[in-house]
C-alpha cells in the first residue's frame, strides 16, 4: 500500500485502524462516522469479506476504511457530491494534482461562467468567494483526468462547507456577519481550497484493487458483494433527514447546477428534494425489509441509532428473516452536529446490527 504524502492524524484514537485512516479529509456532515471508525473497524475486522459495498458513502469515511483494509470497495450515494468524494478518495488508484494544475485551476478565463456569483449573491459567501467557485469550476474540465476533477471538485466542496457556519445551507444571511476569530469563517474559499487540494492529494493511496465510486439507488447498485455496510438516512424521532436540504449548495457545486431543479422561490435556492422511501414512516419499514432482501446473500452491516426509526426491536425481526444470526454490537455516542443545549437527541446509542 503506498501514500502519496505524509498524513496528520485527527484528534481521535485510531487504535489499531490502518494509520492512513486518521488523516481523511473529513467535514462535518449529519450523521458522519468519523468518530466512530476505530469502533466500525473492530468489528468489520472480525468478519470474513473481500469485496465490500458502502451503499449510503455519505462523507466516504467508511469506504476509505475498506480500502485501507485492502477490501475491494464499491462506493455508493444518490447525490452527486458524495460520489465526487468517493471518486477522489476511493476509487482514484493513486492520481494527485501537481501545482502546474492547481495554477491552471486559478487561471483567469475571460469566457467563464458566472452562475454561481449571479445565482448565489449575498446568499452565503463574498462576492469575490463566489466568483472564485465560477472561476475554478469552468476550468475545471480542462484538467482532463477524472481524478484529478474528483480532488479539485472535493476541494471546493470542503471548502465551501468549511467557510458556511455548521457546513449547512439551510439559512441565508450577510456573508460578511461572522466576524469572530474563528479560523475557518477568517480564511477565504480560494484559501481554503488551496488548503484542500494538499489535504486530499494527501489522502490518496493505492490499495492495488479495483475500486468504484457510483452514483446510485441503493436498490440499483446490484448484490455482487460479501460484505454490505448500510447507514441510510432513518426516520428521526424529530427534525427531519433531508440531506439536501442541507447540503443542496455542495449537490449543485458538485455539478455545476447542471440537470438539477432549483427551487426559484426559495430564499437560500434549494434544490428540489430527491425520494427516498427511508425518509418517511409509512414507506421506511418496507424499504428496510426490501433492502435487506436485495442483499440476502451478502453479510450485511447495519450502522443505524437508538433515535431512529424503526426501532431496533424491528430491524432484528426483519433481519432475521434473511439471516440465520443476528448480533447487535452498541455504544454510546454524541453527535457534534447541532451541539447547542437542547440537542439532547445527539446523545444516542449506536448500533452495528450484523447478520450472516
Amino acid at each position: 500500500m503506498t501514500t502519496a504524502r505524509g498524513h496528520q492524524l485527527e484528534l481521535f484514537d485510531v487504535g489499531e485502524m490502518p494509520e492512513i485512516v486518521g488523516g481523511y479529509p473529513m467535514m462535518r456532515y449529519m450523521g458522519s462516522k468519523f468518530r466512530l471508525l476505530p469502533w466500525i473497524h473492530s468489528v468489520l475486522q472480525e468478519l470474513d469479506f473481500d469485496q465490500a459495498l458502502d451503499g449510503f458513502s455519505g462523507s466516504g469515511c467508511v469506504g476509505y476504511l475498506l480500502k485501507a483494509m485492502g477490501k475491494e470497495v464499491c462506493s455508493s450515494d444518490f447525490l452527486n457530491f458524495p460520489t465526487v468524494i468517493a471518486t477522489a478518495t476511493i476509487e482514484n488508484p493513486g492520481v494527485t494534482l501537481t501545482p502546474d494544475e492547481v495554477e491552471l485551476l486559478l487561471a483567469h478565463d475571460p469566457k467563464h461562467r458566472r452562475f454561481i456569483e449571479t445565482t448565489f449573491n449575498g446568499i452565503f459567501f463574498t462576492t469575490e468567494d463566489l466568483r472564485f467557485l465560477d472561476r475554478v469550476s469552468w476550468n475545471l474540465p480542462k484538467l482532463g483526468n477524472r481524478y484529478k476533477q474528483a480532488i479539485a471538485a472535493s476541494a471546493m466542496i470542503r471548502a465551501c462547507a468549511k467557510r458556511q457556519p455548521r457546513g449547512v445551507f439551510t439559512v441565508a444571511g450577510d456573508p460578511d456577519r461572522y466576524k469572530d476569530d474563528r479560523r475557518d469563517l477568517r480564511m477565504s474559499i480560494e484559501e481554503h481550497f488551496l488548503e484542500h487540494v494538499d489535504v486530499y492529494n494527501a489522502a490518496v493511496f493505492n490499495n492495488g484493487r479495483s475500486n468504484r465510486a457510483i452514483r446510485s439507488d441503493i436498490f440499483s447498485v446490484g448484490s455482487s458483494f460479501d460484505l454490505v455496510y448500510l447507514d441510510p438516512p432513518y426516520v428521526p424521532r424529530s427534525d427531519d433527514n433531508c440531506y439536501m436540504k442541507r447540503y443542496h449548495f455542495l449537490e449543485g457545486l458538485s455539478c455545476y447546477w447542471n440537470n438539477v431543479e432549483i427551487m426559484e422561490t426559495s430564499r437560500v435556492k434549494k434544490i428540489s428534494k430527491p425520494f427516498t422511501p427511508f425518509s418517511y414512516r409509512r414507506t421506511a419499514i418496507e424499504a428496510f425489509d426490501r433492502m435487506f432482501a436485495s442483499f440476502a446473500d451478502s453479510t450485511i452491516v447495519l450502522s443505524y441509532s437508538s433515535n431512529g426509526y424503526p426501532d431496533l426491536t424491528q430491524l432484528k425481526e426483519m433481519l432475521g428473516r434473511y439471516k440465520g444470526t443476528v448480533d447487535v454490537h452498541q455504544r454510546s455516542h454524541r453527535y457534534h452536529f447541532g451541539t447547542h443545549s437542547k440537542a439532547s437527541r445527539n446523545q444516542v446509542v449506536e448500533y452495528l446490527i450484523v447478520g450472516q
